[in-house]
């Protein structure tokens, strides 16, 4: 049975002429996905009942199967989804008053090793199909529909405006996987959403930022964690075969064809570790060409992490210095932490191909 939800307008007009079906069913069918959340074939009762038997017979519409579904004190909301071979990915929804975001997962586990984040600390499995990733969008929306809690935002149609690929994973080493699963996002058949309101989240892998630029320009955001390349070697191990220089170039690059005109550097705040005075310089100085704004993320503990988040007062000077030196930073408000939702803290269930939970032990 294929999913239909790897397919975009023209793949699927492709597949069901290959069945000896019109071309105009494709917008018919899409229309039936993802405006009215539908995947049972026989309730989509404008479809000829021949077209619906066909369907029936070769086809599907399936998503992650829904494993836990956790609901903050706060509203966020996390789904454990089960994609198979004892694996789950996590998605989160943040509901806030302008807007609804979901942040969803790009790979079972994840191919770096970023130390202060958990998923990296549960090895790598495999990457997810863009219908997996399209599959977490369309599920979590038909669940936030059926909620009475959730209400539609005065001047949307739709709970989730904005889609973040900052879950499980790094994004651009499933590369075409993601590209494909964001432009059916972008598809005004599809969901039709602003490339401004889909936002990717990278490590720093060069070659692949410049293709994505090239490919799919949508809002770009930096986990850049470090001002120097020492340090950054240390947390951000990627940083070794792109260096921040090298990384600084891309961002300055993409901007030339991205819907904003920054980017995003994240920063987690770790106590100790990257987060003096003289680190927040280093950072100015760093970022000195590249117009940007900074997203600083208090540490959201997860068990053995050997991490502790950064004070108030600590995380207050060193966003002092940003500002005092005319960028643009915020602190991320904490959401979803009592559910392990936060920043940081997905990390599902990963059947580790990479032996690195093995490692870890033996450590």
């Amino acid at each position: 049975m294929d999913n239909l939800l790897e397919f975009n307008l023209r793949e699927l007009t492709e597949y069901l002429e290959k069945f000896g079906h019109k071309p105009y069913r494709a917008k018919q069918l899409l229309k039936w996905i993802y405006q009215s959340g539908e995947h049972d074939f026989s309730q989509m009762t404008d479809l000829a009942k021949s077209f619906r038997q066909s369907l029936q017979t070769t086809s599907e519409i399936a998503t992650p199967f829904i494993q836990l579904d956790h609901l903050s004190t706060d509203g966020t909301r996390k789904w454990l989804l089960d994609v198979g071979a004892k694996n789950g990915i996590e998605a989160v929804f943040i509901p806030e008053t302008d807007r609804g975001t979901l942040c969803i997962s790009s790979q079972v586990g994840c191919a770096l090793e970023c130390t202060f984040c958990s998923t990296g600390r549960q090895g790598f499995n495999r990457n997810l199909t863009s219908g997996e990733i399209v599959g977490q969008l369309w599920l979590a929306n038909k669940m936030l529909r059926e909620q009475a809690n959730y209400q539609i935002l005065a001047q949307e149609d739709r709970i989730i405006t904005n889609v973040v690929m900052m879950g499980m994973g790094e994004p651009l080493t499933n590369y075409n996987h993601v590209v494909h699963a964001l432009e059916m996002m972008l598809d005004d058949h599809v969901y039709g959403l602003s490339r401004r309101r889909v936002t990717l989240s990278t490590s720093g892998l060069v070659p692949a930022i410049d293709k994505l630029r090239d490919d799919c320009p949508v809002s770009l955001a930096i986990s850049l964690h470090a001002p120097d390349d020492k340090l950054r070697d240390e947390i951000v191990p990627i940083n070794k075969k792109y260096p921040l220089q090298e990384l600084m170039a891309a961002c300055i690059r993409y901007i030339e064809k991205a819907p904003r005109d920054f980017v995003t550097f994240e920063y987690v705040m770790l106590e100790g570790v990257n987060d003096s005075v003289d680190q927040a310089r280093a950072l100015v100085e760093l970022v000195k060409n590249v117009p940007c704004k900074f997203n600083l993320i208090p540490f959201n503990p997860f068990p053995n992490s050997g991490y502790l988040c950064s004070s108030r007062p600590v995380i207050n000077a060193f966003k002092q210095v940003l500002m005092d030196a005319g960028l643009v930073a915020t602190v991320r408000k904490t959401r979803g932490d009592d559910i392990d939702a936060a920043c940081g803290q997905l990390a599902g269930q990963v059947q580790d191909k990479t032996k690195r939970t093995m490692r870890l032990k033996a450590v």
